[in-house]
C-alpha cells in the first residue's frame, strides 16, 4: 500500500495578518465610530483599486522617498498580445489613488469634495508591532478648499474621533504642526539647508549623505541620535516663509486657538512625501515607543495638477488602524467586541419549527440572536450562552413551549428569570432595545 503524503499547511505572508473573531469585532467597532464622525463632518466614502500604475506613486509621492525607493511592492504584469507589459504597484498610501480617480472621472468639475477611504495599504518593510507589510488606513481628502478653515477642520475631525474613543488630547495624543510654505520658499530654504549640511558633512550618516542633495528636508527628520544637535541648528523653513504662507499658518493657529486645541509648533516636521505644502501636522503619542505617529497629514495643493488635473487646493490625513487599536489596547480603552443580545437555548431540536418563527421575529425587530445548533445537554448549552457574551438566554424548554412561553434568563445583571409568551416577543424586543 502506498502511503498518503501529508499536505503541509500554508501560512500567511510574514507581515500580512489574518484578523479573526473576536478581534475583527474590535475593527468593526472602531470603523463604525470613524464612519459616524466622518458623516457628522460631511465626508463621503470613496473606494479606489488596491493596484495602480507604478508611475502614479513615482510621480505623486516622489522618486527620492523611502516608499518608492525601498518599500513599494512594484511589479511588471504579464505582457499582452502586443508584447507590452504594464508596470503596476500595490498602493502604499491612499491619497494618490483618490486624486487619480478624481481626475479620471472629472469629479471635481462641479464642486469641492470631502471624501474618505478605509482599506489596506502595502509596504515592503521589516514587520514589527504596529508596522506591517499589509496595514490598514482611514484617510480623508478635502479637495477644492484653499483656506485655513478646512486645514483646521481636518485636524478637529481627528480630535473628535479621539474623544469618541476615550483618548485625551494633550495626554494620550498630542498635536504637532508646521508650515512648509510654497515651492519657491522651499527652494530658498533648500539652498541654505544644503550649504549648512555641507558644513556638517562629518556628522551625517550614510542615508543623510545620500539624501543631502535630493531631499535635504528629510535629513532633518532623522532619528539618529548623533545627528540631533546638527538637525536642531539647521536653518528653519519658517524663517523663509513669505507673507501669504505666514498668514495661512496664522489662520490655522487662530482657529485651533478659538476651540481651545493645544498644539506644538515643530519646525522639523516635514512629512515623508513630496506633495505637501503649507500646513502639515501629526497627532503623536509617547505610549507606543518608536511607533509614535497615530495620524498625519497636511495640505497638498500641487498634487492634482502634478498628476494631470487642473490646479486644485487639497488637504487631508491618513490614520493607521492597527496602530490606533494598539494605542487603545495599551491604554486599556478596549473597543467593544460583538456579542449577541440573546442566546437561544434549544433543549429539543425537534421543537425548532415552533422556535424559529420567534427567533426570526426578534431579528426582524432589531435584536441580535445567536441560536444554539447541534444539540447538547442543557448545562453545556447554558455554558455556551454565558460564553457568547449575550445579555439574555432564551430557554425554549419543553414545559415552556407547552404553555406557549419562553423563559428569559438575564446573564449579566443578576435580575430574576422571567417568562414571556411567544406572542409577546415583539413587545419584549422593543423593551430590550431601549434598556
Amino acid at each position: 500500500m502506498s502511503e498518503t503524503k501529508k499536505v503541509q499547511p500554508l501560512q500567511a505572508v510574514k507581515g500580512m495578518n489574518d484578523i479573526l473573531p473576536p478581534e475583527s469585532a474590535r475593527w468593526e467597532s472602531l470603523e463604525a465610530t470613524m464612519r459616524g464622525v466622518l458623516q457628522r463632518y460631511g465626508y463621503q466614502n470613496v473606494r479606489v483599486p488596491i493596484v495602480e500604475p507604478t508611475a502614479l506613486f513615482v510621480r505623486g509621492i516622489g522618486e527620492v522617498t523611502d516608499i518608492v525607493e525601498k518599500e513599494m511592492y512594484a511589479f511588471e504584469d504579464r505582457a499582452d498580445k502586443h508584447g507590452q507589459a504594464e508596470h503596476l504597484a500595490l498602493r502604499p498610501e491612499g491619497t494618490a489613488g483618490v486624486v487619480r480617480a478624481m481626475i479620471e472621472h472629472s469629479y471635481l468639475r462641479d464642486s469641492p469634495r470631502r471624501l474618505y477611504y478605509v482599506g489596506p495599504m502595502f509596504r515592503r518593510e521589516k514587520p514589527q508591532k504596529g508596522r506591517y507589510r499589509q496595514f490598514h488606513q482611514m484617510g480623508i481628502e478635502a479637495l477644492g478648499f484653499a483656506g485655513p478653515d478646512v486645514d483646521a477642520e481636518v485636524i478637529l475631525l481627528a480630535r473628535t474621533l479621539w474623544r469618541e474613543l476615550g483618548l485625551k488630547e494633550g495626554e494620550d495624543v498630542t498635536l504637532e504642526i508646521n508650515c512648509l510654505g510654497q515651492p519657491e520658499e522651499r527652494r530658498a530654504h533648500r539652498e541654505a539647508l544644503i550649504a549648512y549640511l555641507e558644513q556638517h558633512k562629518d556628522v551625517l550618516d550614510e542615508e543623510a549623505q545620500r539624501r543631502m542633495y535630493a531631499n535635504p528636508l528629510r535629513v532633518l527628520d532623522t532619528k539618529n541620535p548623533a545627528m540631533q544637535a546638527m538637525a536642531e541648528g539647521a536653518p528653519k523653513l519658517l524663517d523663509f516663509l513669505g507673507e501669504a504662507s505666514l498668514a495661512h499658518f496664522g489662520g490655522v493657529k487662530a482657529l485651533l486657538d478659538a476651540v481651545g486645541l493645544a498644539y506644538r509648533i515643530n519646525p522639523r516636521l516635514v512629512r515623508g512625501l513630496d506633495y505637501y505644502n503649507l500646513t502639515v501636522f501629526e497627532w503623536v503619542t509617547d505610549k507606543l515607543g518608536s511607533q509614535g505617529t497615530v495620524c498625519a497629514g497636511g495640505r497638498y495643493d500641487g498634487l492634482v495638477e502634478q498628476l494631470g488635473g487642473k490646479a486644485t487646493p487639497a488637504v487631508g490625513f491618513g490614520m493607521g488602524i492597527e496602530r490606533l487599536l494598539l494605542l487603545l489596547e495599551t491604554l486599556g480603552l478596549q473597543t467593544p467586541t460583538a456579542a449577541p443580545d440573546v442566546y437561544a437555548v434549544v433543549p429539543d431540536p425537534a421543537e425548532l419549527p415552533r422556535i424559529l418563527p420567534t427567533l426570526e421575529a426578534l431579528r426582524a425587530a432589531g435584536v441580535s440572536v445567536q441560536m444554539h445548533a447541534g444539540g447538547g445537554s442543557f448545562k453545556s448549552q447554558f455554558k455556551k450562552a454565558d460564553g457568547s457574551g449575550a445579555r439574555y438566554a432564551l430557554v425554549f424548554g419543553t414545559d415552556e413551549l407547552a404553555r406557549g412561553e419562553v423563559a428569559v434568563k438575564p446573564l449579566r445583571d443578576g435580575a430574576e428569570q422571567a417568562a414571556r409568551t411567544l406572542a409577546d416577543v415583539a413587545a419584549w424586543a422593543t423593551e430590550l432595545r431601549t434598556a
